[in-house]
């Protein structure tokens, strides 16, 4: 900024009528070394963050210490599978069940993902290896046979919890060992054509000593081997009823030492049919580790280094990239044809010349858009209100507030930052509207309460009621219901009348010129210029500052795949903003050289289309799904629709807002008649 402003002083000085350029360029320069500036906290802030970015997280909870042979509980959860996107009860497919069923007390958020955790009959002791526990017999009906199959054909997978710490998938073939850190594991597999079923687990369980109390123990590690296993006894005459009691010895597995992987030709597996007895067992394998309790959740986070920082680190560098280069584009329109612009206008006279260019347009500049303004006003509002919920929950969770131990505590935080946030829009949609000399301020204030977040729950309602006509735990229950619809209207539509009572109470926004009555014709455009081009053109940009995060956003909204680097998240949804606000800026620039002045909306437009690309990103990204039923294709764009749409506010409210300070700034440096 230093070196702008001397290098615009000494143009200055050559040019002659200083006093009137200078105004307007130091303010240029002003403006441009802000920008700079934004960089440049964009850059510091990703060497600040990179501690917060792996994975620290406050616990939320307290560690448990178990004593040894104190009673460990595993408990299940939901049933999941990309290919559907429903989950299921775990205790609707043919499984072992507990005397007594418990249900872990679950929060808003926890319903709102489907999770349903309960008991399970699975005996586990601390440091105790058990090895054959028979659990349970089973006898597969049609429908049940039926069931399984169709939940090994749709890839659907257990989600197991110990210590609240969920269960990793270590699945074993002849090849390799597969580890996975974020599914669970699968319920069996499909081999030439025949189903077979994972019946015998070994549960693998990493302790930890504490440090204060040697004779206390913790939980610090979880894997479960799956296997299938057509089991039989050693004694060909034996029969069990199934019943608690004494159980005859099995041949198929050993009670002194865990089950490995063997040939399926030495030792069948068990498959899926009408009618077929299934007999499951369990093995539990303790064993030390020197990774620390607070550390537990690391190896998730990380997908035990699956995707390495530099990836994250490569998507900061590119997006950075980016915003240098609308900012140099910006320092040569801001520095060099301002400049000319200005010492052309000083220099003219009535009698000498008309005016062209920006300044022509300066008695319309200001006019309120002529198409839609009670809505523009709502859009920018709703857009101010989603992108503070979107920096506050982003910053929290980054620096480690919103712990992956606390199931459901990030939707929990974005909902109630959302319904917090109203005030923000009511204020700013109300004081733009104002500004706009709109006089229905109540109206405006319902349509700001009421549109975005009527769209979102008119849409969530109906794919709830398509879940639950699945059956699917992702159905939220009536009470969960009624205390979203709560948090909507007695919290958020309260708060957005207060803020646009007090945004209406306010002056309105002053601008550095008056509009005339009559506006004056627009010339056409060029080509370039056209609403289709710009709208096409100025979404790429952005949208290649945030692609990147993207991808692994989606993965983890639709693959189950954990997403914890919420510090790089921050500094890449920053640098979104301050692309989308210089995108703006350019096309806006270019727009009112061309004497249009019917800014508003294209401003907001120009770079709320990153919301278009995300979801035709998001068009070639459900191929991974492998989607095989018509909920799915509904529940994903559906709700891919909703995302795309807050992106839109987001961006283009951002790109707004910087065009309104670029406006004014411009035509307040200059003097006009």
């Amino acid at each position: 900024a230093k070196v702008g402003k001397i290098i615009i002083a000494r143009r200055g000085e050559k040019a002659g009528g200083a006093s009137r350029e200078s105004i307007l360029l130091n303010a240029s320069a002003k403006l441009l070394g802000t920008m700079l500036q934004a960089v440049a906290t964009a850059a510091a802030a990703a060497l600040l963050a990179a501690p917060a970015a792996q994975a620290f997280y406050l616990p939320g909870v307290a560690p448990q210490d178990f004593s040894p042979g104190a009673l460990v509980k595993l408990k299940v959860n939901k049933l999941t599978s990309h290919k559907t996107q429903l989950p299921y009860d775990y205790y609707s497919l043919p499984y072992c069940k507990p005397m007594h069923f418990e249900f872990t007390q679950e929060n808003l958020g926890e319903f709102l993902t489907g999770d349903r955790i309960e008991n399970s009959p699975y005996t586990i002791y601390m440091i105790e290896n058990t090895y054959c526990n028979v659990l349970c017999k089973k006898k597969l009906s049609g429908h049940g046979a039926l069931s399984v199959r169709d939940a090994i054909d749709e890839e659907y997978h257990h989600n197991w919890i110990v210590d609240n710490l969920p269960a990793a998938s270590e699945v074993d073939s002849e090849e390799f060992i597969t580890t996975s850190y974020s599914e669970g594991f699968p319920v069996g597999y499909k081999e030439d054509g025949k189903h077979y079923l994972y019946n015998h687990v070994t549960l693998k369980l990493d302790y930890h000593t504490v440090r204060e109390d040697p004779a206390l123990f913790r939980v610090v590690g979880f894997k479960v081997e799956p296997f299938s296993v057509q089991h039989t006894f050693k004694d060909p005459d034996a029969a069990w009823d199934g019943t608690k009691g004494d159980v005859p010895p099995l041949k198929t597995c050993h009670v002194d030492k865990v089950m490995d992987y063997q040939d399926p030709s030495q030792r069948p597996p068990q498959t899926v049919k009408a009618g077929e007895t299934v007999i499951y067992t369990y093995d539990v394998f303790w064993a030390a580790s020197s990774v620390r309790w607070a550390s537990r959740w690391d190896i998730y986070l990380t997908m035990d280094n699956a995707v390495p920082n530099r990836v994250h680190w490569f998507s900061i560098i590119n997006s950075l990239l980016i915003v240098l280069f609308l900012t140099v584009m910006i320092a040569i329109i801001l520095i060099r044809n301002l400049y000319r612009d200005i010492v052309r206008y000083n220099a003219q006279r009535d009698e000498d010349g008309d005016e062209t260019g920006w300044k022509l347009v300066h008695t319309d500049v200001f006019r309120p858009p002529s198409e839609f303004r009670m809505l523009f006003c709502v859009c920018v509002g709703t857009g101010a209100q989603v992108i503070a919920c979107a920096l506050l929950t982003v910053l929290f969770a980054s620096v480690g507030f919103l712990s992956p131990a606390n199931r459901g505590s990030l939707m929990v935080a974005l909902l109630l930052l959302y319904a917090l946030m109203g005030s923000v829009s009511g204020y700013v949609s109300a004081r733009l509207f104002k500004t706009f000399k709109g006089k229905t301020w109540q109206r405006c204030t319902s349509l700001t309460a009421f549109l975005f977040p009527g769209i979102c729950f008119v849409t969530f309602l109906m794919l709830n009621v398509m879940m639950a006509s699945y059956h699917s735990t992702g159905a939220v229950p009536f009470t969960s219901m009624l205390s979203l619809v709560g948090l909507w209207l007695f919290v958020s539509v309260p708060l957005v009348f207060l803020g646009a009572f007090i945004g209406y109470r306010r002056e309105p926004i002053e601008f550095p010129v008056r509009f005339s009555v009559t506006p004056r014709p627009i010339p056409d455009q060029p080509w370039y210029l056209s609403t289709y081009m710009v709208l096409l053109v100025g979404g790429v940009l952005p949208f290649g500052a945030c692609f990147v995060e993207v991808f692994f956003i989606m993965s983890s909204l639709w693959m189950g795949q954990y997403y914890y680097v919420f510090g790089f998240l921050f500094i890449v949804l920053v640098i979104l903003l301050v692309t989308c606000a210089e995108t703006a800026i350019v096309f806006t620039y270019f727009q009112l050289c061309n004497e249009d002045y019917r800014w508003w909306w294209r401003s907001f437009m120009v770079p709320g289309s990153t919301g278009l690309y995300v979801f035709l990103y998001s068009c070639l990204y459900f191929s991974r799904l492998e989607a095989n039923l018509t909920v799915t294709y509904f529940l994903y764009f559906c709700y891919m629709v909703l995302v795309s749409g807050g992106i839109t506010l987001i961006t283009g409210t951002a790109g707004f807002l910087a065009c309104l300070a670029f406006t004014r700034k411009i035509y307040s440096s200059i003097k006009v008649e």
